[in-house]
């Protein structure tokens, strides 16, 4: 019989803030590559310097540990725990706000989010509650990974809850239009997670966690690396270009993850990343 792991709810804590600091400072290398690969292949001189400048802001942000965007973003966590883990000191999901609270308060990071979403809209003043998304895996490690998530990206989500016979074009014909209403708010050149099939909550999720996926990797389905290929080359034809201000690249990558779904349904989710990729990640 494998044996319990103990991990306490201090390092939780510890780790969390420090995923919050260093995902809001730190392009990974990923979308780093990505971004150099873009400047060379943008045709627009505009577009070109755009890129140009988010690469620099990318080097100063990491040398002088200063936030990528002045929206560092909601906290989404997510956690993978292993079955053979057990939480010692606490509560799990108070040890992860209490990371939060710590990193966006050492880290100097903008506070935003609010209570009363409909009414008084009263800042927690420390970036509190995080949006937490757990699991429970094989194994006996915690897999805990921040993503600061900005408005401006989080704001143009998209469901379509389309009919199966729209089928494969159908789905294009959703994403492009998503895209292309979402224009300049999503601060392009961007990420696209799509999440196809299950429920409308599951493609949601699965759109979510796309965005986790590196830039250069595609799905390994070879059906649907095609359709990632196909929809990265339409929305780069739409010409929105970095930032808004028109060129060839509006997106550095299409990222999508499917699920079976009932005979009757066909749910797409869009969710959106800025140019400011923002994610870490730690194993306890």
């Amino acid at each position: 019989m494998r044996p319990i792991r103990e991990i306490r709810t201090s390092a939780i804590t510890q780790t969390v803030s420090q995923l919050c600091q260093e995902a809001n400072f730190s392009l990974g290398d990923d979308v780093l590559q990505a971004l150099r690969e873009a400047k060379k292949e943008e045709e627009s001189p505009l577009g070109s310097q755009v890129i140009d400048q988010l690469l620099k802001n990318a080097e100063l942000c990491q040398r002088e540990r200063l936030p990528l965007c002045q929206d560092c973003g909601s906290a989404i966590v997510f956690l993978e725990m292993g079955q053979d883990v057990h939480i010692s000191g606490g509560d799990l999901h108070e040890a992860v706000q209490e990371g939060v609270r710590q990193g966006y308060k050492q880290g100097y990071l903008r506070k935003s989010m609010v209570s009363q979403p409909f009414s008084a809209r009263l800042n927690t003043k420390d970036n509190t509650p995080a949006i937490i998304h757990a699991d429970i895996v094989p194994g006996d490690r915690l897999k805990i990974t921040v993503m600061p998530k900005g408005g401006g990206s989080e704001n143009v989500s998209r469901l379509f809850m389309l009919t199966p016979a729209q089928g494969r074009q159908g789905i294009i014909d959703a994403v492009v239009q998503a895209v292309d209403e979402a224009g300049s708010n999503p601060c392009p050149p961007i990420i696209v997670g799509v999440g196809i099939g299950g429920s409308a909550e599951k493609a949601m999720m699965m759109a979510k966690k796309c965005l986790l996926r590196k830039v250069n990797e595609t799905n390994p389905d070879p059906e649907v690396a095609e359709l990632e290929k196909e929809l990265l080359r339409r929305i780069n034809a739409l010409g929105i270009g970095p930032q808004g201000f028109g060129g060839r690249i509006t997106a550095l990558a299409v990222h999508i993850e499917t699920f079976p779904t009932h005979m009757t349904s066909l749910p797409v989710a869009i969710s959106f990343q800025c140019n400011a990729a923002r994610y870490k990640e730690a194993v306890l």
